[in-house]
């Protein structure tokens, strides 16, 4: 059913984002030699810290593309976010029936397919693409709501914005950090030090390098703050390239949903070999 591999696409895209999302702590050196330059950059992350959204509910009608090969769909649907608490992205069948579900908490994820009353819900460390990458609710949060972020941390701190390296010599700022394999990358506009471009590469010499890229275009104002209406993902790995575009339209803070998804007796819940045998076999 064409409704239900919609579903499957848009589920897919954020699958395999949140592989690419791991790394572990990384120890801050305290030993650096604080500079003029020193300053300087630590007083434009800062600013590029204060950019982060005050509002508490980011809401939005969302228009998705989806592409994965030669394969390219479009569908609507409804970005509903609570600050620190729940991501949700809803996708619509014929614009007003709802098909399927993504629900991110701090605690759990969730997938709902409304077609053939399919669920799954697991805490992250029964996922291995997220137990093992370190990929928290935190982090996700980030990605949607265009901040920095590191792993296994909530929030990003004064004390933190030290552990980033800065790069200002050209067009924008280059924000980075490296652990192990992994390496971030933000590329932030000097001007406004607002973040337009985040970029997680996992190197592994035996299977092949993961990449995920997520720019962001279109600022519009929500509150006393900028926020993206376009996002732009892609999702390399050794043998696919995923690319997903979400445009944002009536940006607003909608307080009036319910925070958690509740199923009737009529789903069945299904193992997580068997969701993700449907996600890689797009």
């Amino acid at each position: 059913m064409k409704t239900l591999r919609i579903v499957k696409f848009a589920a897919a895209v954020l699958a395999v984002a949140v592989i690419a999302g791991c790394g572990s702590k990384r120890k801050v050196v305290s030993s650096t030699p604080v500079t003029q330059e020193t300053v300087h950059q630590q007083a434009f992350l800062q600013k590029v810290s204060d950019n982060a959204q005050h509002a508490r509910f980011i809401t939005s009608k969302v228009k998705f593309s989806v592409e994965v090969g030669a394969q390219q769909l479009t569908l609507t649907g409804n970005l509903k976010m609570k600050r620190d608490d729940v991501i949700r992205l809803q996708l619509m069948a014929f614009g007003f029936v709802e098909a399927g579900r993504l629900e991110f908490t701090k605690d759990y994820v969730l997938v709902v397919d409304r077609i053939n009353k399919l669920f799954l819900k697991v805490p992250y460390q029964q996922l291995d693409f997220l137990r093992n990458s370190g990929l928290d609710f935190y982090a996700l949060q980030a990605l949607f709501w265009n901040e920095l972020f590191q792993p296994g941390k909530t929030h990003i701190t004064d004390e933190l914005l030290k552990s980033y390296n800065t790069d200002m010599e050209g067009e924008d700022a280059v924000i980075s950090m490296e652990s192990g394999k992994l390496s971030y990358r933000w590329l932030a506009d000097k001007g406004n030090a607002q973040v337009k471009m985040a970029n997680v590469l996992y190197k592994d010499k035996f299977r092949g390098n993961y990449q995920l890229n997520w720019d962001y275009l279109d600022f519009k104002p929500n509150g006393r703050k900028l926020f993206p209406t376009d996002h732009h993902v892609k999702f390399n790995t050794p043998d696919k390239e995923v690319k997903f575009e979400m445009m944002l339209n009536y940006l607003g803070a909608d307080e009036d949903w319910e925070t958690r998804t509740e199923l009737s007796g009529k789903y069945r819940q299904v193992s997580v070999d068997e969701i993700l045998r449907r996600f890689m076999s797009l």
